[in-house]
This record gives structure tokens, sequence and C-alpha cells, in this order.
């Protein structure tokens, strides 16, 4: 081979290695991420608790991107069109959205959803837990969840209540109807400000789900059974599934953050501290007490084996029960 022949091999041998996608991925900058807005798309309805608590972050976490985070609410689909709209984002960290539970860990077992929750997503860090159970109206006669579920048992479908649409808090009432041998009136709603005002204008029994702590705590309405993994602080008389016999149904209720996948590690990194440095703030940590929402933390890769794990999980319970 000559010499000049060479030369020419040996230098495009070099430059194909500094293009190719490995290559550029190790020599990126991203010192000037984020150079412009990021929108956050948020899969709830407004006014929502979860669309209070993503606001409430996402306002702090500003101060450490240097960038404003615009909320843009895309409700609807049991969660699904939110979550679409995140996966298919650019991956270039100016999209990122809320890591849906039913979006990600039930509904896609219920019906086809155009994204896959283990493959098209990379979660950036989960910041809290949900409050979420069964209330009732003040008024109603149904003291106890037990109160409840003995009237379904002599009165079948007579019982109606509303949740999200093909969420967890439905599969949740569903499994808890199939073990005790009841039978319920499903209602779906778009959003717990629907399902609220549902039940304050009598179309409905109970709600399930997200719930109004104000109306709670104002004695207008009031909370049976919480779906929590373990006894709440800010409800701590209020039974939970396992007291009440209900190990079976899981409630892996989070706040969390998630983007599209191929999103860079870079960006991820950059996100995940600015929001991990959002819960320090003075202004998070006095507007998730006034929410009522739990504080509880997550790392991206944690978080991702978290939504794995349930995933299957719930993919699992769907198939054994038979629930659709």
């Amino acid at each position: 081979m000559k010499i000049g022949t060479q030369i020419v091999f040996i230098l495009s041998f070099v430059l194909s290695l500094l293009y190719a996608p490995w290559a550029y991925s190790q020599v990126e900058d991203f010192s000037k991420y984020p150079s412009r807005p990021i929108t956050f798309i948020n899969a709830l309805q407004a006014r929502a608790t979860g669309d209070l608590a993503h606001r409430i972050i996402a306002k702090e976490a500003e101060k450490f991107l240097g960038q404003p985070i615009v909320v843009v609410n895309r409700p609807g689909g049991g969660t699904s069109i939110g979550m679409a709209a995140v996966a298919t984002a650019k991956p270039d960290g100016y999209t990122i959205g809320h890591s849906s539970v039913s979006g990600l860990l039930l509904l896609p077992h219920l019906e086809k959803v155009p994204y896959h929750s283990t493959k098209d997503f990379r979660q950036i860090m989960q910041y809290g837990v949900y409050n979420m159970g069964v209330v009732v109206m003040a008024n109603s006669p149904f003291k106890t969840f037990r109160d409840l579920i003995e009237y379904a048992r002599q009165n079948p479908k007579k019982l109606t209540y509303g949740s999200l649409a093909r969420s967890i808090h439905f599969f949740t009432i569903e499994q808890i109807a199939k073990k005790e041998g009841v039978q319920f009136t499903y209602i779906p709603f778009k959003g717990s400000p629907e399902v609220q005002a549902a039940l304050l204008g009598g179309h409905i029994h109970f709600g399930a789900g997200d719930f109004n702590y104000s109306l709670q705590e104002a004695g207008e309405i009031k909370l049976l059974l919480l779906f929590r993994e373990e006894r709440s602080l800010e409800y701590p008389q209020i039974p939970i599934l396992k007291d009440l016999g209900y190990d079976q149904a899981p409630a892996p209720w989070y706040h969390g953050l998630c983007g599209p996948k191929g999103l860079p590690d870079g960006i991820v990194k950059k996100l995940e501290d600015a929001f991990t440095k959002a819960m320090k703030e003075p202004a998070f940590f006095n507007g998730m007490k006034e929410i009522r929402i739990p504080i509880v933390y997550r790392k991206s890769d944690e978080l991702d084996k978290y939504v794995a794990y349930y995933y299957d999980l719930f993919g699992k319970l769907v198939r054994e029960t038979g629930i659709k």
C-alpha cells in the first residue's frame, strides 16, 4: 500500500470513530443545557392533587436549571394520552413529564397503548407518594369500608363508584370485589376533580383514588380506606389495604418524573440533580405538607427498576384475575 493511500485510510478510520454515535455521546457537552424553557407534560387533570404536586416541585427546580418549566396538562385515556406525548418527544431534555402509575404499570395490560412502559421511557426521579383511597360523603350511611362491602353483598351492583378511567384505583376496587364476592357498578372519569364533583353531586356512592384533602378535613367527605403499603402519617387512624386483608392489591402510587427513551445520561443527571435539590427547598416542603402528600425519594436507576418490577407484577395479576 502506498504512503498516500495509508494516510487517507488512517484519516478515514479516525473520522469514522469521531462521528460514530457512541463516540459522539462520549464527548457531547451538556454544560449549556438547558438553554430554553422545558415543557413538562402532565397526564393528570388541572387542579388534581398530583397536578399541584408537579407544579410545586417544577417551580423549585427552575431555580437550579436556570430556565422556566412550563407544565402542560394532557389528561385522558387513563393517562395514556399524556404518556404517549412524552414517549414520542425528542430526547433532548426539553420535553419531560409525569411518570404515570396507571399509564405505565396497569393500562398496557388492559388495552393497546402507543408505547412500551419499560422500553420507551427513561425515569428521572421520584419525589413523593399519593394518599389514595376510598371516600364517601360525610352523611353517608357507610361508616367503615366493611359497611360498604356488606351492603354490596346484599345489594349486587347497586353501589356505584367512580375513578380515573382504567386506572389502578379501578383495578384495586375490582380485585377487592372479586375477593369479597360482591359487585359494584363502575363509572369511569377523566380525572379526580370529576370524581369529586360526581360524589358531591350525589351521582356516585363512593370515589376511589385521589381525594380532596380540604374537603376531608372540613368534614364534608369521609375517608374509609387508604391504598397505601404502610399507615399514613397524615391519616394514621385510617386503615390500609393489608389491615383489611387485601394484601393481593399492591399500592405502588408514586409521584415521579420521566422522559423519552434515548435521553442522554448527562441530561438525566442534570434533571435529577435539579429536582433532587428542589426537594430540599422550604417552599417544596411546605407545599407538599399543605396538600398532604408524603415526600419519598428514589433516584433515576432505582425508579427504573421499581417501574419494571411493578409492570411485570401487574401483568401477572391481570392474567390471574381475568379483570379487564
